[in-house]
């Protein structure tokens, strides 16, 4: 079975393709692409010799709201994501553009979207509870979801193999977009992220939790509310708040240089972060593994020093030596913890390939 795995994000295109095996025969793809549909032309272009034995493409989709899991991108999917624009604008839109595009492409070839929600779809009704007025749930899909379930599933199946008597982990996914997820024997119960991908942890450019009615004070002040909501897409999170930059490398490399705002940032973010880890051990009643995943949390190990700092009531700590050593897969937290720390490299390519995989087969 041949699986083209594409991976769409607001500026980049990554492919891999698949044949038999869990390892990729091609891997591509484009980074600050500036237009979408010309990058796929290239990637349908490497692959040509390849394209007549695809048997299906798999993307990674973000929010569908109520559809959830591992569907078939028909007219219903994709109406489902069109619906969610406003709530992912960095994520649905290009998807949306992708899927369209490779339809015309590939004419026959099924299109699958993994949800990214669908890993927390069996979180309590507390859980995912908003507190809105009644009826908006069902009108407006106004409740908590969740996201980078993919990453999390993958960490939460490591982590069984690694530590399998951890039945309260969390998993840390730092990354340009960051969320914290609570997982209780394998199954998440909570994460940082709620109704969108703009909440929870300030993310590299967009604003993490944000009070309701900080935008409407804004439409009070002439700020339309499109207007303030790109500008909370794309300007926010770790760029607004060192003035700088959104990339961990340029913040960790200003602060060294000694930029105040840098160095704020990242006070900022490894507080919100020490935060999320407080209130999702409340969930678990308890921790017993962390594992700090996405491209900051594997590869800063001065950020996992920041974000563990002060956790040492809820028996997270760090071996320094291990953390600043710590390359691939390799446990940060000294001998005899309460609780296991590891550093985790995610691989959401092989969640999505194997659902794929499994959708296909129950469908013929």
């Amino acid at each position: 079975m041949t699986i083209l795995v594409v991976n769409v994000g607001s500026t980049s295109l990554k492919y891999a393709l698949y044949e038999d095996g869990d390892a990729p025969v091609e891997r591509g793809g484009a980074g600050r692409l500036i237009d979408l549909p010309a990058a796929l032309d290239e990637m349908l272009a490497r692959l040509q010799p390849r394209l007549g034995g695809i048997d299906a493409v798999a993307f990674k989709v973000v929010h569908g709201g109520e559809l959830t899991g591992c569907v078939f991108l028909d007219d219903g999917a994709v109406a489902a994501l069109r619906r969610f624009n406003a709530a992912a604008p960095a994520h649905n839109p290009p998807y949306l553009l992708a899927i369209e595009h490779l339809r015309h492409a590939l004419p026959g070839v099924p299109l699958v979207g993994s949800f990214e929600t669908g890993f927390h779809a069996g979180w309590t009704p507390e859980a995912r509870a908003l507190g809105v007025p009644a009826g908006w749930d069902e009108r407006y899909g106004l409740r908590r979801y969740g996201f980078h379930g993919a990453s999390h599933r993958f960490i939460a199946e490591r982590m069984a193999r690694l530590e399998p008597d951890a039945s309260r982990v969390l998993s840390c996914h730092l990354g340009g977009s960051s969320s914290i997820c609570a997982i209780l024997d394998g199954a998440s119960v909570d994460a940082s992220m709620g109704f969108s991908p703009q909440s929870g942890l300030p993310q590299a450019e967009r604003v993490g939790d944000l009070d309701a009615f900080a935008v409407a004070h804004l439409a009070a002040h002439g700020v339309p509310a499109e207007e303030a909501a790109a500008a909370l897409a794309s300007e926010a999170g770790l760029r607004g708040l060192s003035g700088l930059s959104g990339d961990l490398q340029e913040l960790e490399a200003a602060e060294a240089g000694g930029h105040e705002g840098a160095a704020f940032a990242l006070r900022a973010y490894a507080y919100a972060a020490r935060k999320a880890i407080g209130a999702l051990a409340a969930a678990l009643g308890g921790v017993d593994a962390v594992a700090f995943t996405g491209g900051m949390g594997e590869h800063s190990p001065g950020l996992r020093a920041r974000v563990c700092a002060g956790l040492a009531f809820l028996g997270i700590e760090l071996d320094p030596a291990r953390n600043a050593d710590a390359a691939g897969e390799a446990e940060v937290g000294p001998d005899g913890a309460p609780v296991a720390v590891w550093v985790l490299p995610t691989d959401e390519e092989r969640i999505l390939l194997r659902q794929t995989r499994m959708l296909l087969s129950d469908s013929g």
